[in-house]
């Protein structure tokens, strides 16, 4: 059995600790930028509420229009919600597309690669859909 210390794969790094965080950056990174985008809109206007109507449907629609006003420098709280909004439904995609990275470079696991691959595609798929 063994202890705390990390366990190595292989002579590999342990991948599930870079899962994890993967994970716990991509939440926390997410929660900041929502909470900072929700205080800055109550010290701006005076109020929590927030409507905040989608523009498009699906993430790759949504995510070109907050990038465009990241890069001309268009800051406001909406941006920052945005911004969050897209780590939280990126985090898991980055997850598996790491997953599967190291099944095919590291391990050469076709199997699992071929699995997470799949895994990859039905994400990225429900990306797109409405």
């Amino acid at each position: 059995m063994e202890g705390l210390e990390t366990k190595k794969f292989h002579g590999h790094f342990d991948m599930e600790v870079l899962v994890g965080y993967i994970l716990f950056v991509g939440v926390l990174l997410s929660v900041a930028l929502i909470v900072i985008g929700l205080f800055w809109h109550w010290l701006s206007e005076g109020e929590l509420e927030h409507k905040y109507p989608l523009r498009e449907t699906n993430l790759f629609a949504f995510l070109p229009i907050s990038s465009k006003q990241l890069l001309t420098g268009t800051f406001h709280p909406r941006l920052l919600v945005s911004l969050g909004i897209a780590v939280l439904l990126l985090t898991p995609l980055v997850r598996v597309i790491a997953s599967m990275v190291y099944f095919s470079v590291v391990l050469h696991n076709w199997k699992y690669t071929a699995f997470t691959g799949f895994v990859t595609a039905v994400l990225t798929y429900s990306l797109f859909l409405r």
